[in-house]
């Protein structure tokens, strides 16, 4: 009791048990809002590392791979010109059929089309905005903290109702794309918007049943959330980031130097069967 106001302080209030329910069920309802924010941050900023690894890995060392292809098959035909033997003759046969495969689906649209439609980078095309590939697997340091800080402030589980969560579904699915493209300047232009717009009416204490229920939607969240994450790490793209957590960039760096290698190799056989 304090001497001055006679009034009960939070924490003794707290201690003497005069505190209602509902109070500690909804700290407790904001503290799993938070943890599921930050974790939901984790997991989007990884898949961004896994897309972007998976694009620059296949613009930067698609061409290594095929010329990789392309040699092996030479190499294949030059052994079996001068052997003859029908062995060799299939062999070269199938290293060709490697070098010039059926175009599927993604070759066919140019990666026009991804799992939820018309990609952005198709959508940027028709509606002349610049392309902007990822330049890095990882965005900078001040990118990701702005992406980190935006998401904390307008993320969706923070909506009191549904016109609320659609108004940050849409701005948050502007600031995931930026965030993709490694975009800085509008990651700084979204966060002056979201200063600009309607501030969120801070929510009345619920009652213990709509509380109860929020408590369990976030539970299923997570686990929902959790299923993705492990999906990311067991990728093949996963697994080659788990090698290099510190410099994703460098590792793609230290692929294209052995594939140079290889293909120095490759070449070098080749020649030799030029030699009489």
């Amino acid at each position: 009791m304090s001497e001055q106001s006679g009034q009960t302080a939070p924490e003794e209030q707290a201690a003497s048990g005069d505190e209602r329910p509902e109070a500690r069920l909804e700290r407790a309802v904001r503290a799993a809002e938070q943890a599921l924010i930050e974790f939901e941050i984790a997991v989007e900023t990884f898949r961004v590392e896994v897309e972007n690894f998976s694009r620059l890995h296949h613009q930067k060392l698609g061409p290594m791979y095929a010329r990789l292809d392309e040699l092996d098959a030479l190499i294949a035909e030059a052994k079996a010109a001068r052997s003859g033997d029908p062995e060799d003759l299939r062999r070269a046969r199938e290293a060709r059929s490697l070098v010039m495969p059926m175009p599927g689906v993604d070759e066919l649209f140019h990666d026009w089309l991804g799992s939820d439609g018309i990609s952005d980078d198709a959508a940027a095309m028709l509606t002349d905005r610049p392309v902007r590939p990822p330049e890095r697997v990882r965005p900078s340091e001040e990118v990701r903290r702005l992406y980190r800080e935006l998401v904390r402030r307008a993320h969706p589980d923070l909506a009191q109702d549904e016109t609320e969560r659609a108004r940050r579904d849409a701005f948050i699915a502007r600031v995931n794309a930026a965030y993709g493209r490694g975009e800085e300047q509008l990651l700084r232009e979204l966060a002056e918007e979201w200063d600009a717009g309607p501030v969120p009416q801070a929510a009345a204490p619920g009652e213990s049943e709509e509380l109860y229920a929020r408590l369990e939607w976030l539970s299923q969240r997570k686990e929902l959330l959790s299923m993705v994450a492990k999906e990311l790490e067991d990728s093949a793209i996963g697994a080659m980031l788990r090698m290099a957590p510190d410099d994703p960039d460098r590792l793609l760096e230290e692929i294209a130097e052995q594939l140079l290698a290889q293909v120095s190799e490759r070449e070098a056989e080749l020649a030799s069967f030029a030699t009489p």
